[in-house]
């Protein structure tokens, strides 16, 4: 598979993504340095969809053990407050209120846990079938969390490397500092 048609993901991750830098121009750093972030920006935005939908589940779990009184609609506005950014592990990254361009839906986790329309049927799931929708979205929340941390590595040792470089006074050097 060319280059070109490999996901992002898969590029990131790939070992020689965020090895060899200093034998890179500044503009591939650049390059790359702007493919990290466009991709957090994606995963961000799916890991806050994933993570809204768990707390409407929790709560829906919550309700129907009598921990609640309220519906979920009553509650929504609060449960949906209640989701902090913060992810254990990571560090905070500021991440932009607008949706991002996101490619076409597929096959992938993500796509396939977002696309469930359970909030339509939720009167009517019964305790397994909620347990097997958190579990999916669980599993496909942790997975997008585990690429993030792959792109937030790359992303930091392509930002050493540019800051080594701004350093030493390298032509350009001025890379380390945002486009």
């Amino acid at each position: 598979m060319s280059q070109s048609h490999r996901r992002r993901i898969d590029l990131i991750q790939s070992p020689e993504f965020a090895s060899d830098l200093d034998g890179l121009t500044l503009e591939e750093l650049r390059r790359r340095r702007r493919l990290c972030a466009d991709l957090d920006v994606e995963l961000s935005y799916y890991r806050r969809l994933l993570q809204g939908r768990l707390d409407l589940l929790a709560f829906e779990v919550r309700r129907r053990a009598g921990e609640e009184l309220r519906s979920l609609l009553e509650a929504l506005p609060e449960v949906l407050a209640s989701w902090t950014s913060g992810e254990p592990g990571l560090p905070e990254r500021r991440v932009p209120v607008e949706v991002p361009d996101l490619p076409q839906q597929g096959r992938r986790a993500v796509d396939q846990a977002l696309a469930d329309d359970f909030l339509a049927r939720l009167p009517e799931m019964s305790d397994a079938e909620l347990a097997a929708v958190q579990q999916r979205l669980a599993e496909a929340e942790a997975g997008v969390s585990r690429q993030r941390r792959a792109v937030f590595e790359a992303s930091d040792r392509i930002q050493a490397e540019l800051v080594l470089r701004y350093r030493r006074g390298y032509p350009g050097g001025d890379a380390a500092l945002p486009d």
